[in-house]
C-alpha cells in the first residue's frame, strides 16, 4: 500500500466514524426534541383546561364581575397565549400523531 492509499483509507475510516456518530447524535437530539414537544403539548392542554375552568367559574352568578377572578382569568389567558410561541414545537407531535392515525386507518382498511 502506498502512502496515498493509506492516507485515503484513514480519511475514509474517520469519515465513516464521524458520519455514524453524527447520525446517532441527530437521532438522539430528535428523540429529545419530540419528548419536549410532547410535554409542551400536555402543558398547553392543561393551560387551556385551566382557562376554560376559570371562565366557567367566573361566569357563575355568584362570582360574575369579581375583580380577583377577572385578574386571574386575564393572567391565565396571557399564560395560554404565551404557549402559542411554542406552537411550532408541539405541532411536531400533532403532525406525528396525524401521520400515525392515517397509517393505522390505512392498515385497518386493508
Amino acid at each position: 500500500m502506498t502512502n496515498l492509499e493509506l492516507t485515503l483509507t484513514i480519511i475514509l475510516a474517520l469519515s465513516l466514524i464521524g458520519n455514524v456518530a453524527l447520525a446517532v447524535y441527530a437521532r438522539a437530539a430528535i428523540v429529545r426534541l419530540l419528548s419536549v414537544a410532547d410535554e409542551l403539548y400536555d402543558l398547553k392542554d392543561m393551560s387551556d383546561s385551566l382557562l376554560s375552568h376559570l371562565q366557567s367559574v367566573y361566569e357563575l352568578e355568584m362570582f360574575y364581575g369579581d375583580e380577583t377572578l377577572g385578574s386571574l382569568m386575564n393572567h391565565a389567558r396571557s399564560y395560554t397565549d404565551q404557549f402559542e410561541t411554542f406552537e411550532y414545537i408541539y405541532n411536531l407531535i400533532e403532525d406525528e400523531n396525524d401521520n400515525r392515525d392515517t397509517e393505522e386507518e390505512e392498515t385497518e382498511t386493508s
